[in-house]
C-alpha cells in the first residue's frame, strides 16, 4: 500500500500555466500521475499539454473529480489558493510555493480547522508513492516500491535519502517531504500514525532538522506509539545559535531547537540518529534485520 496518494489520486494543477506549474504537471503526468485538471483564472477553456485548464478549483473539481491539489502559485496568492481547493472540496492540497508570509498560514490554518482537507507544506517537495502516482516536484526516477516509509522536513534531504534508499536496494512505500516553515499542515505527528497503520511499511526513516519541537514531540510519539522500525537523521548539526538555515523554521533560540536537544529526544526514546545521511541504509538494513 501506499499514504495519502496513489492510482486513483486525480489531480489538480494551480498555476498549470506558469513556468513551474507546466513543467511539473507534464512530470507528474509522464510518472503516471492522473493530471486531469489545472486552474489558471482567466485561462479557462484552453488546453496546457493535453490537460484541460480551468478558471476555478471548484469548477475543475466539479468536472473532472479531482480530489488532490498541488500548488504552484506565487507567494501573494498562493493562501487564497489553498482556501479555495479546500473550499471546493478538495482532500489532499499540497503547497509547493515557498516564501508564502507566514500570517496568511496562520490564516489558512484557522480556515482548515474542522475541514476534510489535508494540507501539506507549504514550500514542500510534495510526496510520491514508487510505481503509482508522485504530486510535487520529487524526482520520480530516484524512487522504488519497497517496505520504507520516508517522511522529513527538508526537501533536497529528502531526495539524497532516497536515492541512498534504492541504490542500496531499499524501496519505498511513500516518501513525503512536510515543509519546513513556521506553520505547516502536515507534521510527524501526523505522518508516523499513517506510517504506522501501513500494512506495506515495515520501517520509517524520519528527517528532521533544527529549529521548533516537532522532533522532540515526534520522538514522545514513537516511544509510545509506534512499533515499527524508526530511523533518523537531524539536519543542521554545526549551525551557530540565531543563524536561519534554509527553512523559516530551521533558526535556534532562545535555547531550543538545537540539534543536539534533539538527537538527545530520539536517542532516549531508542530511536538510532545518523551522523550523515548516507549512515541510513545502514541504519535501515539494522532495524530491518538484514
Amino acid at each position: 500500500m501506499s499514504i495519502l496518494i496513489d492510482k486513483a489520486t486525480r489531480v489538480v494543477v494551480q498555476g498549470i500555466t506558469g513556468r513551474d506549474g507546466a513543467f511539473h504537471a507534464k512530470l507528474m503526468a509522464e510518472y503516471g500521475t492522473a493530471v486531469v485538471a489545472g486552474v489558471t483564472p482567466g485561462k479557462g477553456g484552453m488546453q496546457q499539454d493535453g490537460v484541460p485548464v480551468f478558471d476555478t478549483v471548484r469548477g475543475a473539481v466539479e468536472t473532472t473529480k479531482a480530489n488532490t491539489s498541488v500548488i504552484y502559485v506565487p507567494p501573494a496568492y498562493a493562501a487564497d489558493a489553498i482556501i479555495e481547493a479546500a473550499a471546493a472540496g478538495v482532500t489532499l492540497v499540497v503547497a509547493v510555493t515557498e516564501g508564502i508570509p507566514t500570517l496568511d498560514m496562520v490564516r489558512v490554518a484557522a480556515y482548515l480547522e474542522g475541514k476534510g482537507t489535508r494540507l501539506l507544506g507549504p514550500n514542500c517537495p510534495g510526496l510520491i508513492s514508487p510505481g503509482k502516482a508522485k504530486v510535487g516536484i520529487i524526482p520520480g526516477q530516484i524512487a522504488t516500491p519497497g517496505p520504507v516509509g520516508v517522511v522529513s522536513r527538508s526537501g533536497t534531504l529528502t531526495y539524497e535519502v532516497v536515492w541512498n534508499l534504492t541504490q542500496r536496494g531499499m524501496g519505498q512505500t511513500t516518501c513525503i517531504g512536510i515543509g519546513g516553515d513556521p506553520v505547516i499542515g502536515t507534521t510527524f505527528l501526523d505522518v508516523l500514525p499513517l506510517f504506522e497503520a501501513d500494512p506495506e511499511t515495515k520501517a520509517i526513516v524520519m528527517m528532521g532538522e533544527i529549529g521548533g519541537t516537532d522532533e522532540e514531540e515526534a520522538a514522545k510519539y514513537i516511544a509510545a506509539k509506534v512499533r515499527k522500525p524508526v530511523v533518523a537523521f537531524i539536519a543542521g548539526q554545526t549551525a551557530p545559535p540565531g543563524k536561519r538555515m534554509g527553512h523559516a523554521g530551521a533558526i535556534i533560540s532562545g535555547g531550543t531547537g538545537t540539534a543536539a536537544e534533539k538527537i538527545a529526544a530520539l536517542t532516549t526514546a531508542g530511536i538510532p540518529v545518523a551522523k550523515i545521511p548516507s549512515e541510513i541504509p545502514d541504519l535501515v538494513e539494522k532495524a530491518l534485520g538484514r
